[in-house]
């Protein structure tokens, strides 16, 4: 079985936790440091999940403010 990324192992949990409703649309995620902390991982992993997770349109990063759930999106 091969092994999962850090990176792939992070966006998955926060994917997770963002269909769940345990981060609903508009919340704030943790800090970086928060996330790193969480994960026990260096920088990098937690910035590249969150990039996946940005290039998917579930999140999206505020310079200064932090990052947020992205609403969902309703198709007409």
């Amino acid at each position: 079985m091969p092994r999962v990324s850090d990176r792939q192992r992070i966006a998955q949990d926060i994917r997770d936790k963002i269909a769940s409703g345990e981060y609903s649309p508009g919340d704030k995620l943790p800090s970086l440091r928060e996330l790193i902390a969480h994960y026990e991982v260096s920088a990098e992993p937690v910035r590249s999940a969150l990039l996946i997770l940005q290039a998917e349109g579930l999140i999206e990063g505020h310079q200064g403010k932090g990052t947020y759930v992205t609403p969902r999106r309703t198709t007409p």
